[in-house]
Order: C-alpha cells, then structure tokens, then sequence
C-alpha cells in the first residue's frame, strides 16, 4: 500500500458514494454514543469498587501494586508493537498475513511476559520492597492475554462494530470489579488487585475469540507481513515518545522544584485536562477506524477533519478559555484556599489544553492514512524540544512550565499540520473558518466573565460569585452561537444526527 496520498490522483467520489458516507457518518456517532455511554457506566462502577476496595485494603498493598504498576505501564507502551493498529488501517492484508500477525502478538506477549519475570527482582531492588517482585512477575502474565485479543479487538474495530466493542469494554469492568471485590473480601489483601487483572484477561481473551474468531499462526515468512510491522513498529516509538514528552513536565517539576510544588502543578494539569480528555478520548476510540475506512477518499478526509475539528473546538474551547476564566474563584471553591498555588498554573495549562484537543485528530488521521512514520518523526521532534523548555521554564515556577507548553507545543505541531493539510488537500483557511465559531464566542465569553467578576461586589461570597460567572459565561456563549454562528452548528449537528434518511 501507497504510503502517500496525491491530491491529483484521486478522483471525485462516484454516484452513490452518498450513502457510504451516511453509514459511515452513523457509525461514528453510533461508536461515540456506545463508547460514551458505557465509558462513563464503567467509569462509576470502579469509582464505586474503588471505594469499597479502599476500606477492605490498605494503603500499603496499593503502593505495591502502584509500584508495580510503574513498569508494567511502561512495558505496556509497546506491548502489541503497533500491530493492532497496522491491522485496522493495513486494509489489503490477507487472512493469511493477519493470522502471522497475531502470531508475532502473542510471540511478543510471551516474550514480555518472560521479561517482566526477569526485570521484577530489580524493579523490586529499586522500590526497595521485596514483595514488588512477584506483583511485577503476575503482572506480566497479562501481557500473554493481551496479545491474544490484539486481532479480533482490531478486526472489530476495522469493521466499525463500535458496540461490540463498548460491550466488551463493560464486560471488561464487570468481571475486573467482581474479582477484585470478591478476592478482597476473601482476605487476599494486594493479590486481589493483581489476580483480578489476570482473571480479567483471560475472559477478555476468550470473549473476543468468541465473538470475532480468527486463527493465528506462527510467523514463518515475515517478509510478507514486514510492512505491517514497520508501521506497527513506527506506532510503538510514537507511543513511547509521546510519553517521554508528556511526563517530562511532571518530572522536572518534582526533581527541581518539589514534591509540595509538583502537588499544585498535577492538580492544576489534572482540573485543565478533565474537560478536554473527557471529549477528545472519546472521539479518539472512533475515529482511526473512520479514517481508516475513507483513507484514499480525499474529500471525505477533509469533511471529517473539518467536522470533528469544529465539533471539538464547539466543545473544548469554552470549556478550557472559561476555566481559565474563573480560576481564581474555582480553585478556592472547590479545592479549598490551600490550593491557590495552583490557580496560575490551572489558568495557562487551561490554554493549552483547548489547543491540544482539536490536534489530537491529527494524531489518528496520520497513521490512518499509511504515514505512521511521519506520525513517528513528529514525536520525536516533540520529544526533543519539549523537555528542555520545560526545565527552563521551572525558573519561572509552575506558571513558567505550563507556558513552556503554551509556547512548544504549537511550535512542534507546526509541520504536522502543513503535512496534514497538504496530504489532504486542505486549505488552511478552510480550518480556520472550522474553528472560528468556538473560538470567536469562546474569547467575548471569556471576556464577558472576566467583566462580571470585576463589576460584582467583593462582599459576595466566592461559590456565589463562582456560579454567577459559570452561569453567565454559558449564556453569553450560547447566545453567540445563536447569533452569530447558527448555520455553522446546524452543519456540525447534522453530520451527528443523520440517519440515512
């Protein structure tokens, strides 16, 4: 497969291409309905097990699998080596070659498995707790399992059967709280936690061969399949770059200015990144597959980056620009006075994050298109130049870090986004006119707030003034889309409510 895409080689979409586009159009907002709603169903089923959990065990047996937990997520990185993602967008491989492939996955989950054994006694050496060891041991069972479900998870996910995919995502949640609450009870202390993710992997295992059966076979030829690799293997060193880059922050806070400021640095992070991760992870689970399937029909990219950018920044911007708004009353309201550190930070990093959100598009749309190497090379170059900035920003405290990613990030995503409008064919001022709803009403909003909070009286107490500002930053926002933007949204919303009729 052309890992280029030439405007002048791709023609108009036929007579009747229509209603491809319409059935694609509902599996996207099928696959983001499904995801989301069982998304945040899971997410209140551990919160709850979480809180049961916490009574029945104690902190020490959650630093020991928290320890452990530090490896085994690094490792995780580039457990499946990229190869679930070559199958979903490598759409000319044979049966035969995803066989191999998922052979080279559960080889790989074998291998790590082996490695985690070996590394668990100097990782256990490093946190000077002896029982890391055979947490860390157990743990890298999990990567057996795992590289088991690689091809039925990705052919379902080719095969846009996003609910599928939700439900097993639930029944991935159910089974993980039934055990760990079950081994808790049972007195099995931390082995709860760490027997409960092997018995989940197992029956996730087992459940998408049921539901997607696919036989595997030993990589005998792998110059057949060597691209998919090559490009499997580009996603991995993105992945671990793109972690590289985006824990450096955390870390040059802690080793130069302090555990206690790295305090108010994270919840600052955490508060600035909830609204925004929220949306874009849920758009993040649908859309390389969307991509995927329109890969070499250019005007389709264009329409799906175009709406999706415009339907995130719809969302994203007036909520990052009117957190940064009212951070100086949020942050004593909610988190209370001690926390006040942590406005300047929340404030900046608040910025940035609505910027993140519609770039992270760019991120899927990349690999899906067959330039996971570019994708590879762009995570590089942020992996360079963000680190430093970072650690000459902490001259300038928290607020000097958080506007080194205001300043490097747009900086680094310069070239991916001229290589993402000329491998589309997209004009950069059709992407401005898609962001410039949410942006121009995000701004008078943001605007508008900060003139309220000005004019209202100081005697006012702060959850009062907190929800006069939240409320009138809504209205005003609102009313502007009304007003000035209205055909934009109706365009956007259609994309999401067509049914095909």
């Amino acid at each position: 497969m052309s890992t280029q895409l030439d405007p002048e080689h791709h023609a108009a979409p036929p007579a009747g291409h229509s209603e491809e586009r319409r059935r694609l159009d509902r599996s996207l907002m099928g696959g983001m309905a499904w995801t989301g709603g069982m998304k945040w169903l899971t997410q209140l089923l551990s919160w709850v097990s979480m809180l049961v959990v916490a009574r029945l065990l104690t902190e020490a047996d959650f630093g020991l699998v928290g320890a452990a937990s530090v490896f085994i997520g690094l490792i995780t990185l580039v457990s499946e080596l990229g190869l679930g993602a070559a199958i979903v967008q490598r759409r000319d491989l044979s049966e035969d070659q995803i066989a191999r492939l998922g052979g080279v996955s559960v080889i790989l989950g074998f291998l790590l498995a082996l490695g985690s054994a070996a590394a668990a006694l100097p990782v256990a050496a490093f946190f000077r707790k002896g029982a890391v060891a055979g947490v860390v041991s157990a743990m890298g069972a999990t990567f057996i399992t795992a590289g088991l479900q690689v091809v039925p998870r990705s052919l379902l996910q080719r095969e846009l059967q996003f609910r599928r995919l939700a439900w097993m995502d639930g029944l991935q949640a159910v089974v993980g709280t039934a055990c760990t609450l079950g081994l808790a009870f049972l007195g099995f202390r931390y082995w709860a936690l760490v027997f409960s993710n092997l018995i989940t992997g197992v029956v996730m295992a087992s459940a998408f061969f049921y539901l997607h059966p696919h036989r595997l076979a030993w990589p005998r030829d792998l110059k057949s399949i060597s691209s998919a690799i090559t490009f499997g293997r580009d996603i991995a060193v993105s992945r671990v770059a793109w972690y590289g880059y985006s824990n450096a922050d955390f870390t040059l806070v802690g080793r130069v200015l302090g555990v206690a400021t790295l305090g108010f640095y994270s919840i600052g992070w955490t508060i600035a990144s909830v609204p925004v991760d929220r949306v874009a992870g849920l758009v993040s689970r649908v859309i390389p597959a969307i991509f995927s399937a329109v890969q070499h029909d250019l005007p389709a990219l264009r329409r799906y980056v175009l709406r999706l950018t415009e339907g995130l920044a719809l969302i994203t911007f007036p909520a990052s620009l009117g957190l940064a708004a009212v951070a100086e009353d949020f942050v004593p309201v909610v988190l209370g006075e001690r926390w006040r550190p942590a406005i300047l930070p929340l404030r900046l990093l608040a910025f940035y994050a609505g910027f993140r959100s519609i770039t992270t598009i760019f991120g899927h749309l990349l690999p899906a298109v067959g330039q996971a190497r570019r994708s590879m090379q762009f995570s590089l170059l942020a992996l360079a130049v963000l680190p430093p900035m970072f650690y000459f920003g902490t001259r300038w405290g928290t607020a000097g870090v958080a506007a080194a990613w205001i300043i490097g990030y747009p900086l680094v995503m310069i070239p991916v986004f001229r290589t993402v409008f000329r491998l589309i064919a997209l004009p950069g001022m059709d992407y401005l006119k898609a962001v410039w709803p949410a942006l121009s009403a995000s701004v008078v909003m943001a605007g508008a707030v900060l003139l309220i909070r000005a004019t209202m009286p100081g005697h006012w107490p702060l959850s009062a003034r907190l929800a006069l500002e939240v409320g009138a930053g809504a209205l005003t926002y609102l009313i502007l889309l009304h007003l000035l933007h209205r055909d934009r949204v109706r365009a956007v919303v259609a994309v999401f409510r067509d049914r095909g009729r």
